[in-house]
């Protein structure tokens, strides 16, 4: 008979790792009557928790995992293959694991790392707002990756970091808009509660503004609809229509995602409007899909295969102690195409 995982108990109780892992541990951050469904859950399935990482070494076991906040986001796609065929590449094994959107990711690594008698660790994207005390609970050599880290000061901490500069990237898309004549630009950026990438993003636009003595207009901020799948095609799309039914004047679109920035092309055109004759639109990260939608998208390219490498490298130098945690930001393009346009 197949083991039980704490994955298997917590999809069978609808509920995350960490709120599995809250109720074995008996903590007091937890809902008695959920606490009670999944001790009840538990016992009828005979699991027991973390007997294989009680009873075998960590250093037996050959296993990466990658956890990812965002799958839907196409950026990282391109990522996880060049992880996997890597990982692989070097006789260990790999694990993706999606972390929703309510979870704590520190939580569960910590307990795949018990579970899985994981090696090594790779956060991927997410809204990362851990503090050093958290993260330090993680402990196995692990790589934040494409995460707005710079924020949290965690690069001066002593982590491993992969990743670009949000705000300075985002700054240059928003110039670049603003000296091509846009007065009014208006963005697509994540909710208000993300402190990491989305928070970088908007803080680069907003700076832009004031550098070329534009006015910031709160109306032209718009955040993801939190209803709907997040960095997608349809959120960008549905917030772009919102936009326009708003009749709130604009020239611009930037949109911190070219998924959001391809759904707000759809919404345009479907509004009888032009992309970049009536609206132009900017995106950020260099998907390859920008390059052949038509129009071709002006975005902010992220070198994503050299991002990739470098993560898994760093990661196996960690584990092979071969290095002490340390960060590397590499530098975006700005990739001017159809979509945008001077006024």
């Amino acid at each position: 008979m197949e083991t039980i995982t704490i994955k298997d108990i917590a999809k069978m109780c609808g509920v995350g790792v960490s709120t599995v892992s809250r109720a074995i541990n008996d903590h007091p951050d937890i809902n008695q009557e959920t606490k009670n469904i999944v001790m009840q859950v538990i016992k009828e399935n005979n699991y027991i928790p973390n007997n294989s990482a009680r009873n075998l070494k960590r250093s037996d076991s050959r296993t990466i995992a990658v956890l990812i906040k965002g799958i839907s986001n196409p950026f990282f796609s391109s990522m996880i293959k060049i992880f996997e065929n890597e990982i692989q590449r070097k006789k260990y094994s790999f694990v993706l694991h999606r972390v929703e959107e309510q979870e704590d990711e520190i939580d569960v690594a910590v307990e795949l790392v018990k579970e899985k008698r994981l090696r090594g660790i790779v956060f991927l994207g997410g809204h990362f707002t851990h503090t050093a005390e958290k993260l330090e609970q993680v402990k196995v050599p692990f790589v934040l990756s494409t995460i707005g880290v710079k924020e949290n000061n965690l690069i001066n901490k002593g982590f491993a970091c992969v990743a670009v500069d949000d705000f300075k990237e985002s700054y240059k898309m928003v110039d670049y808009l603003c000296k091509n004549g846009h007065k009014k630009i208006a963005i697509i950026s994540s909710s208000i509660s993300d402190e990491s990438i989305g928070k970088r993003r908007l803080e680069g636009y907003k700076k832009a503004l004031e550098d070329n003595h534009i006015f910031y207009n709160m109306n032209l901020v718009r955040t993801m609809r939190e209803d709907i799948e997040t960095y997608t095609m349809k959120n960008g799309y549905e917030v772009t229509k919102d936009l326009l039914e708003s009749n709130e004047e604009f020239t611009a679109i930037y949109a911190i995602s070219d998924s959001l920035a391809i759904g707000a092309c759809r919404a345009i055109m479907e509004a009888g409007k032009n992309v970049p004759n009536d609206y132009s639109v900017a995106g950020f990260d260099g998907l390859e899909i920008g390059l052949y939608y038509n129009p071709s998208l002006t975005t902010i390219r992220q070198p994503v295969e050299e991002m990739a490498f470098e993560t898994i490298k760093m990661l196996f130098d960690l584990i092979n102690k071969k290095t002490t945690p340390d960060s590397k930001i590499f530098p975006a393009k700005l990739v001017i195409a159809e979509s945008t346009r001077k006024i």
